[in-house]
């Protein structure tokens, strides 16, 4: 059976002939007319022509050189024409004598054959440029074979993009914006795309469509893989600019961790300086908007689906008798259409999850694992456990805590169905503050919150945000709320005072930068769209610009005899073995706080079980007098006379 005839070789075989029939009718007679007839330009030749601008006269350079690539013996014709057994390869020189329509611009290095980077010359400085060697590039005689691949040296540095979800539809308010960046496509000639937002999953959805509907390739680069010298910089954004030709590709530079003005580093600068010097349609993902990029620039800010829209595509992944649940979700977790389908694939489906529980359960808890690894490296964890039972406060304080419960479960219908998020984009977040001495039940309040709305609970590490050194605290804190932005977590900002103090009169930079940094705080909490708690123990040291942004106050009072008294009756586990304690005594005798009456439990049980005996007065005892013992207070030596003076 014979093998198919392929259009490609056939026409380049054509075109080799007619290099041999020019060089041999040369060699014969070389004063004989040019040509006889016009070459027979291969159609991948044709196609290389028009996308980089070659001449006749190029595109016969280019054929005298590639033909040896396919009829490897021609060298000897090459010698035998130049005069010379030592030329076994072709020459501008030769160029020159073989073909009529001659041009010394040819080889200028504006021209498309080296600007191009389509011929190698291998130049010497004791040889003239004439009869220097050339030699066609690898990846354009593979062009002109008909295999159109991506060159080899560029492989390195790219990826395809690819996602392993795929979504059945971008959102509307996505949408528009494909529709939108391709109107600017149509109108320019050197694009950029800049899309600007946090969300890096919809800018990538948002890029491959754009790259889909244009029918080009889209790749994506390491940034800091950008060559840093000048010279590899030029060559490798001239290679790039030819593939984005050939394929046609698009190229997805990833810079949303980058500061576009940063004194200190370069990277940005390389990235501007390769896109000045390449060409093809650009998708720069940033953060915020870059400016002066010498190209064509259109900025699309690109962010996570309206609320609507989340409802709408948890109800296209979850199954109908699941009603009730996308309005909560979509109040509670602020997540892409993609994110939006993995979890609901993984919570119905994947045998990794508890296929046990409640459908509405494991979607619950699907999200919240989804949404916790970036904070995890921000803030620490706390496992929510402390429930509304074990907490002991005032009627006010109890009532202030569940208003704060019912506003973050109801938000969803109040800023949606009631249209209060139509009124403002800001302020839809909830702030409170929780003050009070230490020990007094702030933490536990944050966890019985946590618990009852069935959110991580994350602790702000004010050693990891707060940096001494100027812009690192606000980049740190951008880190930490961009992270929460995806919903699911309750930040608890211990201490608060520390980072939320009061801005000073301006002296010196030190103090401008201070107060730029509660100025961002307050942009960021308010902007913040979840559950912002800010303890501390010292009200009047917060700015008074963060009080006025609070939704509540909950003061935290020490509790006096009648509610140590509860604390004294719930602080010890149903597990843990009890025996004749005197709760009215110890409620009466010692004004302690619900945290330091914690810590006397945890002693007092460590002390009975190591005789090996259940919690009784005088193990307590001990204990408050360790407890007391921390803080070098003078201790009232009958007050441990239990039960002496227990009357």
């Amino acid at each position: 059976m014979s093998k198919q005839s392929n259009p490609a070789d056939e026409s380049l075989t054509g075109a080799v002939n007619w290099i041999r029939a020019r060089l041999e009718a040369y060699i014969t007679d070389p004063s004989a007319p040019a040509e006889k007839d016009p070459l027979p330009i291969p159609s991948t030749l044709i196609t290389l022509s028009q996308q980089l601008g070659l001449t006749a006269f190029e595109q016969k350079v280019l054929m005298l050189c590639a033909a040896p690539e396919f009829a490897p013996g021609l060298i000897e014709w090459y010698a035998r024409a130049q005069g010379n057994p030592n030329l076994l390869y072709p020459t501008f020189a030769l160029a020159l004598t073989l073909f009529e329509d001659a041009n010394w611009e040819t080889l200028s290095p504006q021209r498309p054959l080296r600007a191009w980077r389509l011929l190698e010359i291998n130049h010497t400085p004791n040889q003239p440029l004439t009869i220097s060697p050339l030699r066609v590039d690898e990846r354009i005689v593979n062009y002109l074979k008909g295999l159109n691949q991506l060159d080899h040296r560029l492989r390195p540095f790219l990826l395809p993009m690819t996602m392993d979800a795929q979504p059945a539809g971008l959102p509307p308010s996505q949408q528009q914006l494909i529709e939108q960046a391709l109107t600017f496509l149509e109108q320019t000639s050197l694009p950029l795309i800049q899309l600007v937002g946090i969300d890096s999953i919809s800018k990538h959805l948002v890029a491959r469509q754009i790259a889909a509907r244009c029918g080009i390739q889209l790749y994506s680069i390491a940034t800091q893989l950008i060559p840093a010298s000048a010279r590899e910089l030029e060559d490798f954004a001239r290679l790039w600019h030819r593939e984005s030709l050939l394929l046609p590709l698009a190229l997805y530079l990833d810079a949303s961790e980058l500061e576009s003005e940063s004194p200190t580093a370069d990277l940005p600068q390389r990235i501007r300086q390769f896109l000045y010097r390449s060409g093809g349609l650009f998708f720069l993902d940033t953060r915020d908007v870059w400016c002066s990029m010498g190209r064509s620039s259109c900025t699309l800010d690109v962010r996570k689906p309206t609320p609507a829209e989340q409802i709408s595509a948890w109800q296209t992944n979850l199954p109908p008798d699941l009603d009730h649940l996308p309005t909560q979700l979509a109040a509670q977790f602020n997540l892409n259409v993609v994110s939006i389908q993995e979890i609901a694939a993984e919570a119905l489906h994947s045998p990794q999850v508890d296929q046990t529980q409640p459908s509405a359960a494991r979607v619950w808890q699907t999200c919240l694992a989804h949404t916790r690894p970036r904070l995890d490296m921000l803030a620490q964890h706390i496992l929510p456990k402390a429930t509304w039972q074990d907490i002991v406060l005032p009627p006010e304080q109890m009532r202030f805590l569940q208003h704060i419960a019912d506003q973050v479960d109801e938000r969803g219908k109040v800023y949606e169905d009631w249209g209060f998020r139509k009124r403002s984009s800001r302020g839809l977040g909830i702030t409170v503050l929780f003050s009070g001495e230490s020990g007094t039940g702030k933490t536990m309040a944050a966890e019985i919150l946590a618990n009852h709305l069935r959110l991580n609970l994350y602790r702000i590490d004010l050693s990891a945000v707060v940096s001494k050194y100027i812009g690192e605290t606000e980049k740190n804190l951008r880190r930490l709320f961009d992270a929460a932005e995806d919903g699911g977590a309750v930040l608890f900002f211990d201490e608060a005072d520390a980072l939320f103090g009061k801005r000073s009169e301006v002296r010196d930079s030190h103090d401008r930068y201070a107060n730029i940094e509660v100025n961002y705080l307050l942009q960021r909490l308010e902007a913040y769209q979840g559950l912002a708690i800010l303890a501390t123990n010292l009200k009047s040291g917060l700015d008074d610009a963060f009080t006025r942004r609070l939704r509540f106050t909950v003061i935290f009072p020490k509790p006096d005899e009648a509610y140590r008294r509860q604390i004294w009756q719930k602080i010890f586990p149903c597990e843990t073995p009890v025996r004749d304690l005197d709760h009215d005594y110890l409620a009466k005798t010692f004004k302690l706080s619900g945290g330091s009456i914690y810590n006397i439990a945890l002693n007092a049980a460590f002390i009975a079980a190591t005789v090996g005996a259940p919690v009784m007065m005088p193990h307590v005892l001990e204990a408050v007098r360790i407890e007391l013992s921390k803080d070098e207070r003078l201790l009232n030596e009958k007050a441990f006379l239990w039960p002496c003076t227990s009357s």
